[in-house]
């Protein structure tokens, strides 16, 4: 049930428990070089990720201020100007020989323009002057020049374009080279600084699945030297991604706090409570992007290595969860999924690499459940093999009346209370008891207990009191009941004004007051019911009249059949059962159950047949069995209870009471007026074995023992109903009835 302290304790053992155990490794996300969209997992011992983190982002910090510093020393600027003085040496070496080949030949390089830009090429030289073809012929009808002479340049000219597209090509190659030349320069400059940096991460944390990813962080970092060379505001506009991402690690789960095994007490499991999430951000598009940072860990993965305790219902309900929490656990891999999304489109799918289940997973539910689960789900029994079960109430005893009192202590402590004294502390330990049902047992659903001191410190307070007394205690528990006791007030006030008939005094044939508890939920409490019977000559048996309005549960159904059983047995064994009696609970409109009322209705149907009237100054409770032996019910102090209340109301004569079971007798914790009423004689409680006694006590006639020859003491009530049952047996022959009762006379005759 809840509130006996499931959670609780469950909390406390796993705080005892934890403290010996292991601190699990962090759990990190870092950027696949190779392949982007699938993290790669890291796992340190505690506190490392957190080392880890700060190490490289310390890095970055320090290579964003020292590289763009050493690129701009006057050391690397002047090897830099030497490498492309060197590499402008070369060019010129080529120009200048090609210039002297052209010269030779009678032409000179200029630049055409091209667009935006601009080409060299080739133009003859005559007398001296840059003349380009086109005005050739000009000079050619001018005589200057042979048409000869312009074939021989034009043939000249292709073969020195050839050779230019050569010295082109040449002097690109030397450009490249001059950038791979200053790229090398750079990582020869910088290499040494980031490979000391990552050293002293080598060092501080020598892993072997850390020494691979630093390797890895090193060589991306050598070629991508560039990154550092942007200004603050490059940087703030790089596409309003942080450009240094790839170095960035995203610590998934950081135990550096734990002092033992991690423990959750996880009270909303939804999905990505539970299993964590991808999480995206978004363009102006509306394009969803993600990477290895936005990886986010879910109260699962926190307690991987430790305990996880949820609500069995809660997850159950949970869309998803439980199919991913089932199939976790039985493969012991966890994989964090991309959430599903439905409007926004996504340029990229993460697939985190999977993470070993190492948790404990304890559920908090209900017996039901349990059950439910265990027949209907086939890896449950195979997955959840340790069950607990927690009993609503334990054995009263020395021991747990100390327990009860620190329970008390807890309390006042915790929620700041007034202490309670000792007379308060009886009050409790007496609640408990009436909580349980029964003397020699206490209750454990201690949230109930514990909003009792709660309150009860009100009303201490409220009076100005330096300690909970027995009487703020009551004053709780009764301001408790009226709160919810609405139904209660209700139907005690219709029988007080005669609305629902109860008779408390007199005596009447075929009526007794039965008892029945009403269950609200927040409150059960009991009140008195007229129950009446009807007999007469017939073959029908006992009609249920209940049962006949469909308003009759199960377990009533089967307390009238076994008072069936009970009367054929005790008064038709050498004569016909020709009975037709009805029993019904009057004004009784919403249904009735259990069995409670069997022994009642039995007498109802004795005093029917006998004829002896039953006196209504009592109300009986119990059931029987088909030998008349009285059994023992439920809710027997809230019956007896709500009978002294219309007694009460009407006036305590001193022969009111209430006849129970004796075996009930161990669960009698009565209201303090009750018990003074009783010991006063004004109010009387009769424990019975039988239903013979129960007779003798309601009809104030003498049950009557079987003679020998099978027939009852004279005049006693046995001896009234065994002879009404003749009667009616030869009253059904005389008048005739049924084909089959006629024929067996027949063939007796």
């Amino acid at each position: 049930m809840v509130g006996t302290g499931r959670t609780t304790t469950i909390k406390k053992f796993l705080e005892k428990v934890r403290i010996s155990e292991e601190i699990p490794d962090d759990l990190i996300y870092v950027n696949n070089f190779n392949k982007p969209d699938e993290p790669l997992l890291l796992t340190l011992p505690a506190g490392r990720g957190r080392r880890l983190q700060e190490g490289l982002d310390k890095l970055i910090m320090m290579l964003k201020t020292n590289i763009p510093e050493l690129l701009k020393s006057q050391y690397f600027q002047e090897r830099k100007q030497s490498i492309l003085d060197a590499q402008q040496h070369k060019q010129r070496d080529i120009l200048q020989k090609f210039e002297q080949l052209v010269a030779a030949e009678g032409f000179t390089i200029v630049q055409i323009p091209a667009g935006i830009f601009t080409r060299p090429d080739l133009i003859p030289v005559v007398d001296g002057q840059p003349t380009p073809f086109n005005k050739l012929e000009k000079l050619v009808k001018e005589e200057k020049l042979t048409r000869k002479q312009v074939e021989e340049l034009k043939k000249k000219y292709e073969q020195l374009s050839g050779q230019l597209e050569k010295i082109i090509s040449e002097l690109k190659e030397i450009d490249e080279e001059t950038q791979i030349l200053l790229k090398n320069q750079e990582i020869e400059a910088c290499a040494p600084m980031i490979k000391g940096a990552l050293n002293d991460l080598r060092n501080k944390l020598p892993f072997p699945g850390l020494q691979g990813y630093l390797d890895e962080v090193e060589k991306s970092l050598t070629a991508n030297i560039d990154l550092f060379k942007i200004t603050p505001k490059e940087e703030a506009d790089h596409d309003e991604q942080d450009p240094y991402l790839p170095y960035r690690i995203n610590l998934l789960v950081d135990n550096s706090d734990l002092k033992g095994a991690p423990v959750i007490i996880e009270t909303s499991p939804s999905y990505i409570n539970l299993f964590g999430t991808i999480e995206y951000a978004y363009t102006r598009f509306g394009i969803g992007q993600t990477d290895h940072t936005k990886i986010k860990a879910g109260s699962f993965l926190k307690a991987n290595g430790g305990y996880i305790v949820m609500n069995a219902l809660d997850v159950l309900t949970e869309p998803g969860v439980w199919a991913t929490l089932v199939r976790t656990l039985r493969y012991q891999v966890f994989e964090i999924q991309n959430p599903a999304s439905l409007f926004a489109i996504s340029t990229v799918k993460m697939k985190p690499e999977a993470i070993k289940s190492q948790v404990k997973v304890i559920l908090v539910g209900d017996d039901y459940l349990y059950n439910l689960l265990y027949f209907y789900d086939e890896n449950f029994k195979k997955i959840f093999k340790v069950k607990a079960e927690f009993d609503s109430e334990m054995d009263k005893s020395q021991k747990t009346i100390n327990d009860y009192l620190r329970f008390a202590r807890k309390i006042c402590d915790e929620d700041k209370l007034l202490p309670v004294d000792k007379p308060g502390l009886a009050a409790m330990v007496e609640l408990g008891v009436r909580l349980a049902g029964r003397q020699k047992k206490l209750s454990t659903r201690f949230h109930l207990i514990a909003d009792v001191i709660r309150e009860a410190d009100y009303w201490a307070k409220k009076n100005e009191k330096n300690f909970i007394t027995a009487e703020d205690i009551q004053k709780a528990i009764d301001e408790r009941i009226e709160r919810v006791n609405l139904v209660e007030r209700k139907i005690q006030e219709m029988i007080e004004e005669g609305t629902i008939l109860i008779d408390t005094e007199n005596q009447v044939v075929g009526q007794i007051n039965g008892l029945a508890v009403y269950d609200t939920g927040e409150l059960a409490f009991g009140k008195p019911a007229r129950i009446t019977a009807r007999t007469a000559t017939g073959r029908a048996g006992i009609i249920n009249i209940e049962r006949e309005a469909d308003l009759s549960g199960r377990t009533h159904n089967k307390g009238v059949l076994i008072l069936t059983g009970y009367l054929r047995g005790k008064y038709a064994q050498n004569k016909p059962f020709a009975l037709s009696a009805s029993i019904a609970f009057e004004q009784s409109y919403s249904g009735v159950d259990g069995d409670s009322a069997s022994a009642a209705e039995a007498y109802a149907i004795l005093s029917s047949l006998s004829g002896l009237p039953l006196r209504q100054d009592l109300a009986v409770t119990g059931s029987i069995n088909q030998k008349g032996e009285i059994q023992p019910i439920g809710g027997i102090n809230e019956k007896i209870e709500g009978f002294f209340e219309v007694c009460k109301a009407r006036g305590l004569t001193g022969t009111q009471g209430v006849i129970i079971p004796h075996q009930n007798i161990k669960n009698l914790m009565l209201k303090e007026e009750v018990v003074k009423a009783v010991a006063e004689d004004k109010f009387h409680i009769y424990p019975i074995k039988t239903l013979d006694k129960g007779l003798e006590i309601l009809t104030g006639v003498k049950a009557g023992e079987r003679l020998s020859d099978g027939t009852y003491e004279e005049g006693s009530v046995n001896q009234k109903v065994d002879a009404a049952v003749r009667e009616l047996g030869l009253a059904w022959k005389d008048f005739g009835a049924e084909a089959s009762w006629n024929d067996s006379e027949k063939e007796s005759g």
